[in-house]
């Protein structure tokens, strides 16, 4: 998978969209139980693609495992999670843009602004990334009214 991380100048930095964290739920695996798939949520930030996590660095946040590739991204996970998790609790991104829930695949993602965002597909991707600043404002909408009929595990 292609993976894309924009950068926080240009001009695509230039219009203003509040940046806040939306992580207050946390999607999981069905068949495994982990958070996103099982891959390490701070390696999205430092690594030129994902890793996978291994369960010798898990942490359980949000009744969640997170799967860790090393102490050091465990370490950095629990002092700020909602900096390293998900947005709208790992769901796609741009089908909160558009009003629903729907999975997300933890190998297509886009990191803008300082904030993961999951993808069911890489057009879904482009789609958001076209006018990020937008999608990200509506799915925050979204998410506020979305998120309370989501089931709890």
């Amino acid at each position: 998978m292609i993976a894309v991380m924009l950068p926080l100048f240009g001009p695509l930095a230039a219009t203003s969209v509040k940046a806040q964290s939306i992580v207050d739920w946390v999607e999981t695996d069905p068949l495994t139980g982990l958070a996103i798939g099982g891959m390490d949520p701070v390696s999205y930030f430092t690594e030129d693609a994902p890793l996978p996590g291994k369960p010798d660095y898990e942490v359980v946040w949000m009744g969640a495992p997170w799967l860790f590739a090393n102490k050091a991204n465990r370490d950095v996970f629990e002092r700020q999670p909602k900096i390293y998790a998900p947005q709208y609790g790992g769901h796609g991104a741009m089908s909160m843009a558009r009003g629903f829930v729907s999975d997300a695949d933890p190998l297509i993602y886009a990191v803008y602004k300082q904030r993961l965002y999951l993808f069911y597909s890489a057009a879904n991707r482009e789609a958001f990334l076209l006018a990020p600043d937008a999608a990200a404002l509506r799915g925050q909408e979204h998410w506020q009214v979305l998120s309370k009929s989501l089931s709890t595990r």
